[in-house]
C-alpha cells in the first residue's frame, strides 16, 4: 500500500469517527427538543387579545432574504450564535394585517435592537408605517438607543420616547475601506490586477494606500443624494425645519456639550424625539392605551410580530392563486454553483427560474435584486435563464432593492422593466480581475518552483511562478473582452448607443434616481409597484391573481427539525450556557473575516469578476 493510500485512510477514519460523534450529539439534542415540542404541544395557545398592540421588535439588520443554510442557522440562533436578522417583508406583512385588524389598537415599535439597514429597506418600512397610520390607529416608538438606522424607523411614529439614559447617534453617510498594498509589499505579494473602468474602485485596496480621486469623486456624489434623501424623508414625518438633521449632525459635539453630555436631552431639545421615558413609564403608557394583561401584572395587552405573522397567515391561507406572479430573491454576492439563500448561486438561482418558467400557475416573474455582483460567469448563466424566461413567453420585471450594482445590475437589465427606489446603488458597469502570486515570498523563505513544459502556456497560472508578460497580455484581453460584452449588451437590452454606455459606465455607481436620469433603469418604485407591473405584462387583473413565492425548499425532515427547534426556541431552551461565549480577540478576527469573506469565496472560471464593493457606513 502507498504512504498516499495510507495517509488517506487514517484521514478518512478520523473524519468518520468525528462525522459520528457529530451525528450521536445531533440524535441527543434532538430528543431533547422533541421532549420541549410534545410538553410546548399540551398548552393551549393563548389567542390574541380583543384589544392589544403589535409588538415590531427588529432585531439585528434589515434583510430581504435571511442568510444561511435555514437547518444550520436554526442550530445557531438555540445556542445563541445566530447572525441577528429581520426580513424587511415580514415587518411590512405584519403593518398591513394590522391595519384592517379591528383587535390592533396600537403599533408599538421597539429599536433597541436594529443594527442596520440600507435606505432603501428603510423607505420600505416606513412606506408601512405611514399605510398603517392612514387608519387613523397610532404607532408609538421607543427605544434605549437609537441608531441612525433606527432613528429614521422612529421618526414615522406618532409618538417617539427615548430613554432618559439613552442616546441617539446621528453620523451622516460615509464610506471608508481598508487598504493592504503596504502590507501585500511586506508579504512579497505580487497582486496582479486586471480592470476596465477608470472608476472601477474594488481592487483599490490591494494596489494603493489610500482612495483615488475618481472613486472620492463618485462615492461623494451618491452619498450625498443618499444624506438629502434621508433628511427629507425624518424632517417630513417629523415635521422638521428644513436642515434641521443635517445642522444637528454637523454640530453633534456642541449640541451635546450644551447639555453637559446629556444625549438623550440633546435630542429631546432639537425635537427629534418627544419624550424620555424609562420602559416603566413607556409600559404603563402602552397600558393607558390597550389594558393591562391579565396574565402577567404591569405588563400591557401585546402580540408579538412573529406569533401574529404565524396566526394570520395560517387563517389567510396564504396568497397563492390559480393564476400567480411568481417573485424570486436574488440577494448577496453571486457565486458559481449552488449557493444557500443570502447568496446567489449560479445553479441555485437558474433552478428556481426554471421552476418558475414550467410552473403553469405563474404567468409572470419579478426579480428581486440585492446584490453587488460577483462571478461575471456565473452572472452570465443567471442571464441565459432570464432570456429562456421571456422567450417561453413569460414577462419578468426586476425590482432592485438597497443594491443592483456591476453583477446586479446585468442580471436586471434582461427584464421586460426595471424598478428602482431612489436610494438604490447600482451601475457599476465595469469588469476586474485579480491574480496574486507568491513566488517571493516562498524565496524569501528558500523554496523556489521550476520545470519545463511544451508550450508558452504551460504553468500559466500557477500562484507560485510570477506571471509572465504574456499571462498579463492574454489576462487583460479577457477583461477588456468582457468589459465591451458587458456594455454592448446593456447597450442592446436599454436600446442605447454603445458609447454613451460606455461613458456612464466606466464602473461608476449611481443613485435609483441618476440612473433613471441615465436610462439604466425605467421606473421608481418598490417591490409592489413591480409585482403590478408583472401583472399588468401578463394580462392579470388586480385583485385576481396571487402572490408565489419561488425559493429552495427544505424537505419535509428538514422543515420538520427547523419548525422543531423553531418551537424550542419559543418554548425557553436556552443553549447558550453550552457554548463559549466570544473574547475580544474573537469579535476583532470576525470582524475581519467579514471583510475578507466575498474576496476569499470568489471562484469564477476565468477569475473574472463583476462585482461593486458598494456596501455604505450609515
Amino acid at each position: 500500500m502507498s504512504m498516499r493510500g495510507s495517509i488517506v485512510r487514517f484521514f478518512s477514519a478520523v473524519w468518520s469517527g468525528a462525522d459520528g460523534v457529530r451525528k450521536v450529539l445531533h440524535l441527543i439534542l434532538l430528543l431533547v427538543i422533541f421532549m420541549v415540542f410534545f410538553g410546548a404541544m399540551s398548552d393551549v395557545p393563548r389567542g390574541l387579545p380583543d384589544k392589544a398592540a403589535l409588538v415590531i421588535q427588529p432585531v439585528g439588520f434589515l434583510v430581504e432574504q435571511i442568510e444561511g443554510d435555514p437547518f444550520e442557522r436554526a442550530i445557531a440562533e438555540l445556542a445563541g450564535d445566530g447572525k441577528p436578522q429581520t426580513l424587511v417583508q415580514d415587518i411590512v406583512d405584519a403593518l398591513a394585517h394590522a391595519k384592517d385588524d379591528d383587535r390592533i389598537e396600537v403599533v408599538y415599535l421597539e429599536l433597541s435592537s436594529v443594527l442596520g439597514a440600507g435606505l432603501s429597506k428603510l423607505q420600505q418600512v416606513a412606506a408601512a408605517i405611514e399605510d398603517f397610520k392612514s387608519s387613523g390607529k397610532k404607532v408609538i416608538a421607543s427605544a434605549d438607543y437609537l441608531s441612525q438606522q433606527a432613528y429614521y424607523l422612529a421618526a414615522h411614529a406618532d409618538e417617539v420616547y427615548l430613554h432618559p439614559e439613552g442616546f441617539l447617534i446621528m453620523q451622516g453617510f460615509g464610506r471608508f475601506r481598508t487598504y493592504y498594498k503596504d502590507a501585500i509589499d511586506l508579504l512579497r505579494i505580487d497582486w496582479n490586477v486586471f480592470r476596465v473602468g477608470t472608476h472601477k474602485s474594488f481592487v483599490e485596496p490591494y494596489t494603493r494606500m489610500d482612495m483615488s480621486d475618481e472613486d472620492r469623486e463618485s462615492t461623494m456624489r451618491f452619498i450625498d443624494q443618499l444624506w438629502s434623501l434621508y433628511q427629507l424623508d425624518v424632517e417630513t414625518a417629523r415635521d422638521l425645519e428644513e436642515g434641521a438633521i443635517d445642522a444637528f449632525a454637523q454640530n453633534y459635539l456642541e449640541n451635546v456639550r450644551a447639555t453637559s453630555g446629556d444625549i438623550a436631552l440633546a435630542a429631546r431639545d432639537h425635537g427629534l424625539v418627544d419624550e424620555l421615558l424609562t420602559r416603566t413609564e413607556i409600559r404603563d403608557l402602552l397600558i393607558d392605551h390597550v389594558g393591562e394583561n391579565p396574565d402577567k401584572t404591569d405588563t400591557f395587552n401585546s402580540a408579538g410580530m412573529y406569533e401574529y405573522l404565524e396566526q394570520i397567515r395560517m387563517l389567510s391561507g396564504g396568497k397563492v392563486k390559480s393564476e400567480n406572479v411568481g417573485v424570486i430573491v436574488a440577494v448577496g454576492d453571486i457565486l458559481p454553483g449552488f449557493q444557500p439563500p443570502g447568496t446567489i448561486g449560479a445553479d441555485s438561482m437558474a433552478a428556481l427560474l426554471r421552476e418558475a418558467r414550467n410552473d403553469e400557475s405563474v404567468k409572470a416573474v419579478v426579480l428581486r435584486v440585492d446584490s453587488g455582483g460577483g462571478s461575471a460567469f456565473a452572472s452570465e448563466i443567471i442571464v441565459d435563464e432570464i432570456k429562456a424566461m421571456r422567450d417561453a413567453g413569460k414577462p419578468v420585471v426586476a425590482s432592485m432593492g438597497g443594491v443592483a450594482a456591476s453583477g446586479g445590475y446585468l442580471i436586471s437589465m434582461d427584464a421586460d422593466r426595471i424598478f428602482a427606489s431612489p436610494s438604490t446603488i447600482t451601475g457599476s458597469i465595469g469588469i476586474f480581475g485579480m491574480f496574486p502570486t507568491y513566488q517571493r515570498t516562498l524565496d524569501a523563505v528558500g523554496v523556489a518552483t521550476d520545470g519545463v513544459g511544451t508550450t508558452p502556456l504551460s504553468g500559466l497560472f500557477r500562484p507560485d511562478r510570477a506571471m509572465s508578460e504574456q499571462a498579463k497580455q492574454l489576462f487583460q484581453l479577457f477583461i477588456d473582452d468582457g468589459y465591451d460584452d458587458f456594455i454592448s449588451s446593456v447597450a442592446s437590452s436599454r436600446e442605447m448607443d454603445k458609447s454613451f454606455v460606455d461613458r456612464i459606465g466606466q464602473g461608476q455607481v449611481w443613485t435609483g434616481l441618476d440612473a433613471l436620469n441615465n436610462g439604466l433603469v425605467d421606473e421608481l418604485g418598490d417591490l409592489d409597484d413591480a409585482i403590478a407591473s408583472a401583472a399588468e405584462f401578463a394580462d392579470l387583473a388586480e385583485g385576481e391573481y396571487g402572490i408565489k413565492k419561488i425559493r429552495q425548499e427544505l424537505s419535509a425532515t428538514e422543515q420538520l427539525l427547523v419548525d422543531l427547534l423553531g418551537v424550542a426556541a419559543r418554548s425557553g431552551l436556552d443553549l447558550t450556557h453550552w457554548t463559549r461565549q466570544p473574547s475580544i480577540m474573537r469579535e476583532i478576527a470576525e470582524q475581519a473575516s467579514e471583510k475578507t469573506r466575498a474576496l476569499l469565496r470568489f471562484n469564477d472560471p476565468k477569475g473574472v469578476y463583476k462585482h461593486c464593493l458598494c456596501d455604505i457606513d450609515m
